[in-house]
C-alpha cells in the first residue's frame, strides 16, 4: 500500500511539472528607455591675467575678461552640430578694446577618435583709423587709412587699420587613450589673417594628462597638465603695411609658439597656470602686431626698419580662472 502511495505522488509531481512547462511565461514589461533630449547648451566665463593667442597678447599683458554661449543639437550620441559666440576684453593699437566671435560647425566622434570641423570669425568693433584721420576715400574715420596719412601711435612709428577683423576655417582631432591620457592635432587657416592682406594657417600638436578622480582623495579636486607647440605660417601683407624695402606690403615671419601648464578643476570651476612663450623677434613682433607701445631702436629686420621692437610676443605667464556648465549636466 505504501510502494502505491509514492508511486501516485511521483506521477502527480512529474505531471504537474509537465503542466507547468506547457503554461505560457507571463511577459514581463522592460523599462522604458530614458528620454533622449538633443538640444543643451555649454555657457561660461572667465577671468585672465594676460589673454595670449597663440604666443601673443591680445591684451597688452593686462587682465582679460571673457564670457561664451554654445548651444548645441545632438543628432546622435556621436555627432554634434553647434554655433556659438563669445567676448573678450582686448587692447589694440587700433584702439579696439573687444573681441565679439562668433562660430559654428560639427563635431563628430568615432570611439576614441573626436574630430571639431567648423569656421570661426573674430569681430573687432570699435577700432579708430589714425585718431580721427581722413580716410582713403576722403572721409574721417573711414575703414583704412590713406597711405600718406597713416597714424604714428605714441610715437613709435606703427600703424593699424580700422577694421581687422578675420574668419578662419578650422579642423581639430583628439585621440583619448584612456581615462588619463589624450592628444590632438588642431589646423587652422585664414585668408585674410587679422584683414592684412596676408594669408595665415596654424598647425599645432597638444597633449594632456589628467590625473584619476582619486588623486586628492574625496575632495573633488581634480588636476591636469596640458601642453601645446605650434607654428603659424603668414603670407604677405596688402601695400597698408608697406616699407621703403617693401612697398607692395611685408612678408611676415613665420614662428613657433608653445605652451605648458597645469590646471585644477572643483565642480564647474577651474584655475590653469600656465606658461607661453614663441620664437619672435621683438623686431618681427612689432611689424606684425604694430604695438602701440614699442620702444628702442635696436630691434632691425627686413620688415621692420624703424628698429622699434616688442614685447608682445615674449614669454608669458598665464593665470586663469573659469567657470563652465551646461544645461543637461548642470541645471536639471
Amino acid at each position: 500500500m505504501k510502494k502505491l502511495v509514492l508511486l501516485a505522488t511521483a506521477l502527480a509531481m512529474v505531471s504537474g511539472s509537465a503542466l507547468a512547462a506547457d503554461m505560457p511565461l507571463k511577459a514581463v514589461k522592460a523599462p522604458p528607455p530614458a528620454a533622449f533630449d538633443p538640444w543643451d547648451i555649454a555657457f561660461g566665463a572667465a577671468v585672465v591675467s594676460d589673454y595670449v593667442f597663440r604666443g601673443v597678447t591680445q591684451s597688452n599683458h593686462m587682465p582679460s575678461v571673457t564670457a561664451y554661449f554654445e548651444p548645441r543639437y545632438n543628432v546622435t550620441k556621436d555627432l554634434q552640430l553647434y554655433v556659438g559666440t563669445s567676448t573678450e576684453s582686448i587692447s589694440f593699437a587700433n584702439r579696439a578694446a573687444a573681441e565679439v566671435d562668433v562660430y559654428g560647425g560639427i563635431r563628430p566622434t568615432f570611439g576614441a577618435n573626436a574630430f571639431d570641423f567648423g569656421v570661426w570669425g573674430y569681430l573687432y568693433p570699435g577700432g579708430n583709423c589714425a585718431d580721427n584721420v581722413i580716410s582713403a576715400s576722403g572721409l574721417a574715420g573711414g575703414g583704412v587709412c590713406s597711405v600718406s596719412t597713416q597714424t604714428i601711435f605714441l610715437g613709435d612709428g606703427n600703424v593699424m587699420k580700422k577694421d581687422v577683423s578675420f574668419f578662419e576655417a578650422y579642423g581639430k582631432y583628439t585621440y583619448t587613450i584612456n581615462d588619463s591620457w589624450a592628444l590632438g592635432l588642431n589646423e587652422y587657416y585664414s585668408p585674410n589673417f587679422l584683414n592684412s592682406g596676408a594669408w595665415g594657417n596654424y598647425s599645432s600638436i597638444t597633449g594632456k594628462y589628467t590625473a584619476p578622480s582619486t588623486a586628492f582623495g574625496t575632495s573633488g579636486v581634480g588636476m591636469y597638465v596640458s601642453g601645446e607647440f605650434g607654428r603659424q605660417w603668414l603670407g604677405t601683407s596688402d601695400s597698408f603695411y608697406a616699407v621703403p624695402a617693401f612697398p607692395n606690403g611685408i612678408k611676415y615671419a613665420d614662428y613657433n609658439t608653445w605652451n605648458i601648464g597645469i590646471g585644477f578643476t572643483y565642480k564647474v570651476f577651474t584655475l590653469d597656470l600656465r606658461y607661453s612663450d614663441t620664437d619672435l623677434s621683438k623686431a618681427n613682433c612689432n611689424a606684425f602686431t604694430s604695438t602701440f607701445d614699442g620702444s628702442g631702436a635696436t630691434s632691425f629686420s627686413s620688415i621692420n626698419p624703424s628698429g622699434v621692437g616688442s614685447n608682445w610676443c615674449g614669454a608669458a605667464g598665464i593665470a586663469k580662472l573659469a567657470v563652465d556648465l551646461t544645461a543637461m549636466s548642470n541645471l536639471k
